[in-house]
């Protein structure tokens, strides 16, 4: 079974940087991912790594964030700068199977608030 543990949100004036990461124990054929959620709006998906290393980005996110995984650590990174206000949210590490986009398994954690100040 997969388990997924965020950590790493914060709050951080525009311009700065973090780094989240997810814990993720079995998720080594899945298709891992990054979704964020802000108040009153849709989740949505900020950037994908598929189980061979291919990644992909939302628009929003192109040039500022980057995700990564460790396989000898079991963890799933995202790497945020130049960040901004918009990017403020909850932000949740997912994995899919066999896909993040027609997936038939999906496991999500909890979420980390990232929180970005003017």
């Amino acid at each position: 079974q997969v388990q997924l543990v965020e950590s790493g949100g914060g709050s951080v004036q525009a311009g700065g940087s973090l780094r989240l990461s997810c814990a993720a124990s079995g998720y080594s054929r899945y298709c891992m991912a990054w979704f964020r959620q802000a108040p009153g709006k849709e989740r949505e998906g900020v950037a994908t790594i598929t189980s061979d290393g291919s990644t992909s980005y939302a628009d929003s996110v192109k040039g500022r964030f980057t995700i990564s995984k460790d396989n000898a650590k079991n963890t799933l990174y995202l790497q945020m700068n130049s960040l901004k206000p918009e990017d403020t949210a909850m932000y949740y590490c997912a994995a899919m199977f066999p896909n993040c986009l027609t997936y038939a398994l999906d496991y999500w954690g909890k979420g980390t608030l990232v929180t970005i100040s003017s």
